[in-house]
C-alpha cells in the first residue's frame, strides 16, 4: 500500500493494512469484533478506537482505493457491470451504486456512490459514476457495460452512445417499441427458447437488437444492446458476476450489512477497503483454480467460486501465518489474467 498510496502517512497505511487483515480474519465489519484481531498490546476499547478512527478520518478515499485497484487489470478490454447494493439498518436504507470489472469470476468495484434514499438511482448519479471512472479507465478499454432493468432512459442511453460505450441493458416489460409493449413479443415462448426481433429496433433513442428469453421459473428476460445479436444473452449473463461479488461482501462473506455505522462517508470508507479485500480474495481464488481447478457439478458449474476459494484460502493464511500468506501477498501486485470473457 505504501508503494501504491505514497502520499499517505506510515501510521496511517499501518493502521489500514491491520484493519484490513483483522476483517478477514473477523468476518465481520462490527468494530469490537475487528478489534479482537489487531495485533497491538491494549486494550480491547483502545483497539476499538482505533478501528472507528480508520473509518472516521479521512484516511481512505475512492481515488486512493482505485490506485490499488487499477494495477490489478488486465492488459486489453474489460468487461463492466453496474448494480446496487442495499441493505437496513434498523430503519435506515443503505444504498451503494457501484460500477466495476469483472475479474476473477466476480465483478471487482472501482467506482461507487452513496444513494441518500432508497430505491432505484438517478440518470445523474449514473453519469457521473461512468463519467469519473472514464477520467482512469478510458472508453477504449470498455468491451461493454452491463446492467439490469432499473438502470434504464434515454438520457442515459444517449449519454452511453455519446461515449461509444456498447452497453447490454435489460429493459422492463412495458418498455414500448415499434408502438407495442415488449411484453406483448412473442406470447408463446416456453421457458428456455429464446426470440429476437428480425432487424434492431429504436429503444431509448437508439437502434438496438432486442433479446427476449423465458427463464425456467416463467421470468421474461427482455435484453436490449448494441453488440451483434449472438453476443447479447451471453454477454448478459456476465452480470451475475457483481452478484457473486455482493454475495461475498455481504452476509456469505465480509458481513458488510452487520455494520452500525450509516454516515455515508464513514459507509464509504468501510466498502472501499472491503473492495480491497475482495479484490485479493478474487486474485487468490483465480490463482488457486488455475493451479487446482475445483471439480463442476451435473450442470458443469464449479462447485466452489474463485472468490470463494480466494476467501478460504487468504483467511487460513493470515489467521494461522502461512508461508502462503507471503506468496498470496505478492498476488496484490500481480494483474489478473484475461479472462476471455470481453467482447472485443
Amino acid at each position: 500500500m505504501k508503494t501504491r498510496l505514497p502520499h499517505r502517512r506510515g501510521d496511517a497505511l499501518k493502521r489500514l493494512a491491520e484493519v484490513l487483515l483483522a476483517i478477514l480474519q473477523a468476518e465481520s465489519t462490527l468494530h469490537r469484533k475487528i478489534a479482537l484481531h489487531l495485533p497491538r498490546d491494549a486494550t480491547p476499547e483502545s483497539k476499538t478506537r482505533v478501528v472507528a478512527r480508520v473509518f472516521h478520518d479521512v484516511q481512505l478515499t475512492q481515488q486512493d482505493v482505485c490506485d490499488v485497484l487499477l494495477p490489478l487489470l488486465p492488459e486489453g478490454k474489460l468487461t463492466l457491470v453496474m448494480d446496487l447494493a442495499n441493505w437496513h439498518y434498523g430503519q435506515t436504507s443503505l444504498n451503494l451504486l457501484v460500477l466495476g470489472a469483472l475479474l476473477g469470476g466476480a465483478v471487482i468495484p472501482l467506482v461507487w456512490t452513496v444513494i441518500p434514499h432508497q430505491g432505484n438511482s438517478c440518470t445523474a448519479a449514473r453519469i457521473l459514476l461512468v463519467a469519473r471512472l472514464l477520467k482512469v479507465l478510458p472508453a477504449k478499454r470498455w468491451a461493454v457495460l452491463i446492467a439490469d432493468r432499473e438502470f434504464i432512459g434515454q438520457e442515459w442511453y444517449r449519454f452511453l452512445r455519446w461515449k461509444r460505450i456498447r452497453q447490454c441493458l435489460r429493459i422492463r416489460e412495458n418498455t414500448r417499441i415499434e408502438d407495442e409493449l415488449v411484453r406483448d413479443l412473442f406470447k408463446s415462448l416456453k421457458p428456455g427458447e429464446v426470440r429476437t426481433l428480425f432487424e434492431r429496433t429504436w429503444v431509448y433513442g437508439g437502434w438496438m437488437h432486442v433479446v427476449i428469453t423465458l427463464s425456467p421459473v416463467g421470468d421474461r428476460v427482455i435484453v436490449a444492446s448494441d453488440l451483434p445479436v449472438r453476443d447479447v444473452l451471453k454477454t448478459y449473463r456476465l452480470r451475475w458476476g457483481i452478484e457473486s461479488a455482493f454475495s461475498a461482501l455481504k452476509s456469505r462473506g465480509l458481513n458488510l450489512e452487520a455494520t452500525h455505522m450509516t454516515a455515508a462517508d464513514r459507509i464509504s470508507r468501510l466498502f472501499g477497503l472491503l473492495c480491497i479485500a475482495l479484490a485479493w480474495m478474487a486474485r487468490v481464488g483465480a490463482q488457486d483454480q488455475q493451479q487446482n481447478p475445483v471439480r463442476c457439478d451435473n450442470r458443469g458449474r464449479p462447485i466452489r467460486s474463485q472468490v470463494r476459494t480466494g476467501w478460504m484460502a487468504l483467511s487460513q493464511a493470515v489467521r494461522w501465518g502461512r508461508d502462503a500468506f507471503w506468496s498470496y501477498l505478492q498476488l496484490l501486485n500481480t494483474p489478473f489474467l484475461p479472462s476471455g470473457t470481453s467482447i472485443p
